[in-house]
């Protein structure tokens, strides 16, 4: 090639190079980030975690235009916060959480995370599945949250102190036990003796290792996870609550979404569900069995007392929120 033919090839590929760069980046910036908040440690032995994680994957393996970030242990905010911010399509695009926190956004939430309401992972996954689970998405959509997806915490929530160990139904008696800040969670432990004190779950940890609370309460896996062991050594059998957990996007940045891109996002978040619920029997046994070779102590706690004043709390809820109906169906479902 001449040195003038050559010199006009590459002024030329030059041009076409610098045409084609505002189009590549102009592609790039045209997705859209969806940030995915939740309030665990970022391990896959995390229930919230593995559900952000599978959902990253498979909608970034499956949109063009959409690109999925995990903001684990609260980095994006306290649960609390990131809905409000949520609400009003800021912050978290989406968040996986248990749903006792969006008991303060919708008054009749509440009804599913009431003390000793489910019998097992089958009998919660079914109810929320059928009427009960519509009614209260639509519950939460007014509030400006749409719920995606429907999952489950892996445990039932269980009293975990840091010294004392809790045998019997009066060992509860006077403990300050952190709880969800929700009266339902509120109202069944004060039931149980102990004196419920509500606290972000993220200041936990640092209590229970001046002595600022006696306890928390939470499932297995979390305290796993968040290695909770090591200021805390004694687990309460008491099984008060089993908590589902929901996948919820803000209705403001939802709406902004195509429908091919709200298709990708509910595909993602039931599939991240489907898992989520197979794996939680067996990760809640794999939990208590690695706990105790933290050296925990497990023990069980009779718990027939609990139960037949938890009806009680059950009934007044129900009443108070208009969820009578809700109530019944999920005492009558097979």
């Amino acid at each position: 090639m001449k040195p003038r033919n050559y010199l006009s090839t590459a002024i030329k590929l030059t041009c076409a190079l610098a045409l084609a760069m505002p189009v590549i980046g102009h592609a790039q910036a045209k997705k859209k980030e969806i940030k995915v908040s939740h309030a665990q440690q970022a391990t896959l032995d995390s229930e919230l975690h593995i559900a952000a994680w599978i959902f990253r994957n498979y909608v970034n393996d499956n949109s063009d235009t959409l690109s999925v970030t995990v903001h684990a242990n609260n980095s994006l905010g306290e649960e609390r916060a990131v809905y409000e911010a949520m609400q009003l399509g800021a912050g978290a695009t989406c968040a996986l959480g248990g749903t006792a926190i969006l008991n303060n956004f919708s008054k009749r939430v509440g009804v599913i995370d009431l003390p000793f309401l489910w019998r097992d992972y089958a009998h919660m996954n079914s109810v929320l599945d059928g009427k009960v689970g519509q009614e209260l998405a639509s519950d939460l959509e007014k509030t400006g949250l749409k719920t995606v997806a429907w999952l489950t915490n892996w445990g039932v929530r269980n009293v975990v102190t840091s010294s004392k160990s809790v045998r019997t139904p009066e060992d509860l008696a006077g403990l300050k036990i952190r709880t969800i800040q929700s009266q339902v969670y509120i109202d069944a432990l004060n039931a149980m003796g102990a004196n419920a004190t509500p606290m972000a779950f993220g200041e936990v940890y640092t209590a229970m290792q001046t002595g600022v609370l006696d306890g928390f309460e939470h499932g297995p896996a979390v305290v796993l996870t968040g290695k909770y062991y090591e200021v805390a050594k004694h687990i309460a059998l008491t099984k008060h609550l089993l908590g589902p957990a929901v996948f919820a996007c803000s209705m403001p940045q939802w709406n902004s979404l195509t429908d091919k891109e709200k298709d990708v996002i509910t595909k993602g978040a039931r599939l991240a569900a489907d898992i989520n619920r197979s794996l939680a029997p067996v990760r809640e046994q794999q939990a208590f069995d690695a706990l105790r070779e933290k050296g925990m102590e497990i023990n069980e706690i009779d718990t027939s007392g609990f139960k037949e004043k938890a009806v009680a709390i059950q009934d007044k809820f129900a009443k108070d929120r208009g969820t009578e109906d809700l109530l019944k169906i999920i005492r009558d479902a097979q």
